[in-house]
């Protein structure tokens, strides 16, 4: 998103912590692996954990890890210019409530995207872009927001059902991540094999019964999750990408957050509970290996 950005000439700065890629930005800018061909733009890298000050902005796109949003709110709230705003379309559960809580309510635009990404190298990505749907506010700056990513060639649209998206990709993630992570594999061979099919719908059913209990209603979230592994077939999982370069997952704020609001409700979820369990245990064992 920042490349794009970049190329159609907005002024992006990329704000981090993996020095790795700080430095390759710095040194010879971003570049994605697109659909329509290899996109090379400049931008600025920022270490946020140094007193430098992130330049204000209009728009702050928040993009950490899950685990992460917490820590980063407050320098992204202070980087908000005046009117900025701060815009989210992390994964999982919680995201939006963590940066609230420090840029306080009103302050925080909440999207959902199925775009995908997997790391190459520092500094360059392959990106598979799909649609971005940002949750309707009353003053127009998600409309302004949703205009910015279309003119940078990002589809984006605005809807008033954004808590519905935001379960129902919750329920992709949890189908599709944890799965690919524990057996080492692209998004699409998931679709390969009857039991691993099996527990897709199974996770993805789960999330759905939880929304339910919300009064927040999914439309068949297994074919869904089908239909996004297909989309994304030669996709690494984010997840699996996490497990590879032996860093923390999100899976406290997917599948974790199912077996939390689950708990809470009286709803079992018994598959998203062995997911997060094993997921965990694989975290645990690299860590000892290390």
């Amino acid at each position: 998103m920042g490349a794009r950005l970049s190329h159609a000439g907005h002024a992006v700065t990329l704000a981090g912590t993996w020095s790795a890629a700080l430095e390759a930005i710095d040194r010879q800018g971003l570049r994605v692996d697109a659909e329509g061909g290899c996109i090379h733009a400049p931008a600025r890298a920022l270490r946020l954990d140094t007193r430098a000050a992130m330049p204000h902005a209009d728009f702050i796109l928040v993009l950490v890890k899950a685990h992460r949003t917490a820590s980063v709110a407050k320098p992204a709230a202070e980087a908000a210019a005046q009117d900025g705003i701060l815009a989210t379309l992390q994964n999982g559960l919680g995201n939006r409530e963590a940066l609230e809580a420090t840029a306080g309510r009103g302050r925080v635009i909440v999207g959902v995207t199925t775009a995908g990404a997997t790391l190459l190298a520092p500094g360059h990505a392959r990106g598979h872009m799909a649609e971005t749907s940002i949750g309707e506010t009353a003053d127009g700056r998600a409309e302004a927001f949703a205009s910015l990513l279309r003119g940078a060639g990002l589809p984006a649209s605005l809807t008033r059902d954004i808590d519905v998206l935001l379960w129902s990709k919750l329920a992709v993630n949890c189908a599709i991540n944890p799965l690919t992570a524990l057996h080492g594999v692209l998004n699409g061979a998931l679709l390969e094999r009857p039991e691993w099919r099996a527990a897709m719908e199974a996770a993805a059913r789960e999330v759905q019964a939880v929304a339910a209990a919300q009064g927040i209603p999914l439309e068949d979230p297994a074919e869904r999750a089908y239909a996004v592994a297909r989309l994304t077939a030669g996709n690494s999982s984010s997840m699996l990408q996490d497990l590879e370069r032996g860093v923390p997952t999100e899976v406290d704020a997917i599948c974790g957050a199912v077996v939390r609001e689950g708990v809470r409700l009286g709803i079992p979820t018994p598959v998203n509970a062995s997911l997060l369990q094993a997921i965990h245990a694989r975290e645990a064992a690299l860590a000892d290996a290390r």
